[in-house]
């Protein structure tokens, strides 16, 4: 069974069959590091710090966000894969943060974030929804964002770390880091997020994505991203029923993979 199956497993798999001896297998070997659900992650801080110092709006990993929770895989409109290993999925209260991983075409990890979540919006109009997958041609895929401070405040973000990232500014003007520079607009990549939260692959969700990276210079140079992704969800636990839709604004800062062991 392949990472596409995980979810529809939950529908058709040994529990509705009422085959108990039928074992799943286990859905989260053969990943890029050797990540597995469980695995104890040991990311070295010092590009995080760092980063923070400088202005960045990313929020430091705590004690125990040290260990993988749930696995995704993107398969999106682009070359090669995208994997997210959760140390917080974000379901309820708490802010999603993971470690987005970028394989390329051949197999090799080519680029690793470290991401925090900085707010999710949920879109109930049809023109803000249309914005954020870019239906009409802008919105998503638009050559700069911007993010306001306004925003961050009203959603509970750290208000020392508002000033540090903000200053005297009302908002962070972030660039497409895709497509031509020249283009005013870009369509943003398109696919399906399948995750799974432990390792049988019979809990997890399955949505499909609407994504665009952003980028700024922080205050040494070294590069920011903002990570925007519409998210609509299609099942739940195999659920069809649990449906939605919303925008994740997340800022990612860029770790060299001799900087992490997941183990």
């Amino acid at each position: 069974m392949g990472w596409k199956d995980a979810i529809e497993y939950l529908r058709s798999g040994a529990k509705r069959r009422g085959v108990e001896s039928d074992a799943p297998q286990s859905e989260d070997r053969g990943l890029p590091l050797e990540a597995r659900i469980g695995s104890v992650v040991d990311l070295q801080a010092s590009p995080l710090l760092r980063a923070n110092a400088n202005g960045s709006l990313v929020a430091l990993p705590e004690a125990e966000d040290s260990r993988i929770l749930a696995i995704s895989q993107f398969k999106l409109s682009m070359a090669g894969r995208l994997y997210r290993y959760y140390l917080a999925k974000g379901d309820e209260d708490e802010r999603e943060k993971f470690l987005q991983l970028y394989v390329d075409e051949h197999g090799e990890v080519k680029e690793i974030l470290y991401c925090t979540q900085l707010v999710r919006f949920i879109p109930t109009s049809v023109e803000d929804q249309d914005a954020f997958t870019g239906a009409d041609g802008c919105g998503l895929g638009d050559l700069q964002f911007s993010l306001w401070r306004s925003q961050l405040e009203e959603s509970g973000a750290d208000s020392a770390v508002l000033a540090t990232a903000f200053g005297e500014q009302e908002a962070l003007d972030f660039e497409r880091d895709v497509g031509d520079p020249n283009a005013g607009f870009v369509p943003p990549f398109t696919g399906t997020e399948t995750r799974i939260d432990e390792a049988s692959g019979m809990q997890g969700l399955k949505q499909e994505l609407y994504f665009m990276p952003y980028a700024r210079q922080l205050g040494d140079g070294s590069k920011e991203y903002l990570l925007i992704t519409t998210e609509i969800v299609q099942s739940v636990n195999g659920d069809a029923r649990k449906r939605g839709i919303h925008v994740d604004f997340v800022v990612g800062i860029p770790v060299e993979q001799e900087r992490l062991v997941i183990q």
